[in-house]
């Protein structure tokens, strides 16, 4: 199985820093490629592009009051989420589909059965192990 890692292009985890103009000041944001990569498909998939993305997820993460203290951080949850809501059929994988298909709220809900489904199989898995 980690052939499947260690085999990729070692740039995909080069890290990239990236400067964009957020509410009049200038902001920079290092990420790896890969994380740069999701985010673009992210944007382009609502007809933005990274630096829109990136000021409108700033700003509508304040806006629900959350603490964004450690934004890049922030950013690669995001990105995984993104991935997972795919992998789990919450989202559209092809780009060609409708981004927003289902309803947040909807979203939202399956997600948290989905990881306590998850949680409860590892709870019943540790009881056989």
């Amino acid at each position: 199985m980690c052939r499947h890692f260690i085999g990729a292009d070692p740039k995909l985890w080069e890290s990239v820093t990236r400067s964009f103009r957020m509410d009049g000041m200038v902001t920079s944001v290092r990420l790896e490629h890969m994380f740069w990569n999701v985010l673009e498909d992210l944007a382009g998939r609502q007809d933005l592009n990274v630096p829109q993305l990136l000021h409108q997820l700033y700003n509508e993460s304040i806006d629900e009051g959350h603490d964004l203290g450690n934004f890049t951080s922030f950013l690669r949850v995001c990105c995984l989420r993104f991935i997972d809501l795919q992998l789990n059929g919450l989202m559209a994988t092809e780009t060609s589909q409708d981004f927003d298909a289902l309803p947040a709220e909807d979203i939202l809900r399956q997600e948290q059965k989905h990881r306590d489904a998850a949680k409860n199989r590892r709870a019943v898995n540790s009881k056989h192990h």
